[in-house]
């Protein structure tokens, strides 16, 4: 009878942290996702984390390093930097994805607050990506000239529906002068020659996402094509690199996915 229910327990976890139609963002209650075996037919679950910030800002050198934490741990995030007051920047308040009046703002999957990100709360970032999500997506783009072609795949192994699509632009190895409040990257007040990557430069869609009409039920696959003039403020097309995710009904995150431009994906789906 205990062994009956050590299994019970252990498959109820096993939906809550699972990715579906009807909880994007999972719970977890101290226990790492990642552990949990890959379901087949399923896909590698990955995170968005949107940084508002700018070369102004002397706490934002916070959330620049914790974001190097968790590349630095191979953690399955995608990160975009979206930049105000400064020559990066990007749009502004009214036309971000919710209005940001303090700086540094971080979000998790657009809807969590990433606090403290510098004081070992990366944990908060890996406890949203897992290893089966219910869609997934792939990048494929090639650029001829001044022109990059972009094709956004997604395929779902559950059904979905009242979906959106995202992609941004991004580009990385963009140097700026940093102010600097903080201990890290050496902590002096102004850090020359600061690195500056994910830096958001093009929306191609509406920033809250346009509505997916085609068929998003198991087993189908969609794809949306862009081809497009290389955007003007990126600096290097070499650095510039790809972001798409999808969105629920609620504007959560359900998965996200990056590319390099120029470079062919294939589904991150669990055998």
């Amino acid at each position: 009878m205990k062994r009956i229910k050590i299994v019970v327990l252990l498959m109820a976890f096993a939906v809550v942290v699972s990715c579906s139609k009807s909880e994007s963002t999972p719970t977890v209650n101290g226990i790492d996702p990642s552990t949990i075996a890959p379901i087949s037919g399923q896909f590698q679950k990955n995170v968005l984390i949107e940084d508002y910030t700018g070369a102004w800002c002397g706490w934002c050198p916070r959330v620049t390093y914790a974001i190097g934490l968790v590349e630095s741990q191979g953690l399955r995030a995608v990160p975009v930097a979206i930049h105000n007051g400064d020559p990066m920047a990007w749009g502004t308040s009214s036309t971000w994805p919710e209005p940001v009046s303090s700086f540094p703002t971080a979000k998790l999957n657009r809807i969590l607050d990433w606090n403290t990100p510098e004081n070992s709360n990366i944990i908060q970032v890996k406890y949203l990506t897992g290893n089966n999500c219910g869609l997934g997506l792939a990048i494929n783009s090639t650029i001829t000239g001044s022109t990059v072609s972009i094709d956004v795949s997604a395929k779902f192994a559950i059904d979905y529906s009242n979906l959106k699509m995202v992609v941004y632009i991004a580009e990385d190895n963009i140097s700026s002068t940093q102010t600097n409040y903080t201990s890290f990257f050496g902590g002096g007040s102004s850090i020359p020659n600061f690195d500056n990557d994910h830096v958001l430069r093009a929306c191609l869609t509406n920033i809250h996402g346009e509505a997916i009409t085609q068929t998003t039920t198991s087993g189908s696959t969609i794809t949306r094509n862009f081809s497009i003039p290389v955007p003007s403020n990126v600096t290097n097309v070499a650095n510039m690199n790809l972001v798409a995710f999808i969105t629920d009904a609620n504007g959560t995150v359900i998965n996200v996915r990056s590319s390099v431009a120029g470079q062919t994906q294939v589904f991150e789906q669990n055998q």
